[in-house]
């Protein structure tokens, strides 16, 4: 396969799961296996072309961004929103540290022992009913708008995020069965997991690519620019797609396929 091809498909790969409950790090992992494309630089490039997939959510929502402007900065700030100016920021702080916390301590941990076909299959499993069980138990609860989310929502939300540290877990699918838990509509849910998504994300690739900085080539850089520039166009068209589909439908076939893909994928990749 020639040079630029992999940084294509890994980019659509990345920019079509990352947004939705499905794992884009298992789908990553389970594609570069297949592609040949594997060891630490593969990782890294996994982790940067991300950084495409976050700016698609920073300009879909940039609105969003701007109300966390505090309002002595910010004429325009939404007062009625709790997720607005000072607020806000608390809000998402809360639900970006835990992750931050327990991913630092446990960094090496994941590296060397998560990023393996095996544990990737039985995350994609495991979340998948944890989707399902998600969404008939929410479906009791009363509902909260994204403007409403409390602090301990929030903050539940964080720890519901930590749990994606897994790879094969999905940091959209433990963000959004988090918030439905907790009681944010089904669109809210995902919303602030997208939200929520851009510091935990631009944490981790700034330190991957740091760590990896020296052993970059030009060569790999321009690779990197490939996969961001078609992640961003991706992912920017699936989540505009993922957010009409969930004003119809429930998150059941993202569930159904994560447990019918996990055995699949495994075996795929134990033949590739």
């Amino acid at each position: 396969m020639d040079t630029w091809s992999i940084p294509i498909i890994l980019g659509i790969v990345e920019g079509l799961t990352e947004f939705i409950p499905v794992s884009s790090t298992g789908h990553l992992i389970f594609s570069g296996a297949l592609l040949g494309f594997t060891g630490d630089k593969a990782s890294t490039f996994e982790v940067a072309i991300q950084l495409g997939a976050i700016l698609s959510v920073v300009v879909l929502y940039w609105h969003r961004f701007a109300g966390l402007i505090p309002h002595e900065f910010n004429d325009n700030q939404g007062a009625r929103s709790s997720l607005a100016g000072w607020p806000g920021i608390a809000r998402v702080a809360l639900t970006t540290v835990p992750a931050l916390i327990v991913g630092y301590l446990a960094h090496d941990f994941v590296k060397t022992w998560l990023f393996t076909p095996l544990t990737v299959a039985w995350a994609l499993a495991v979340g998948g009913a944890a989707i399902i069980i998600a969404e008939r138990y929410s479906a009791r609860l009363p509902h909260r708008s994204l403007d409403a989310l409390t602090l301990s929502q929030a903050i539940g939300i964080g720890l519901f995020q930590t749990l994606s540290l897994w790879p094969g877990t999905s940091r959209s699918a433990a963000t959004i069965i988090g918030g439905l838990l907790l009681g944010l509509d089904r669109r809210s849910a995902a919303e602030y997991s997208f939200l929520a998504a851009v510091p935990i994300m631009l944490a981790a690739t700034g330190y991957e690519m740091l760590k990896m900085a020296e052993a970059f080539t030009p060569q790999d850089i321009s690779q990197f620019i490939v996969g961001f520039t078609v992640s961003f166009l991706v992912a920017a068209m699936t989540v505009k797609t993922f957010i009409r589909f969930l004003s119809r439908w429930s998150l059941a076939p993202f569930a159904w396929y994560r447990i019918v893909a996990a055995p699949v994928f495994y075996l795929l990749t134990r033949v590739g």
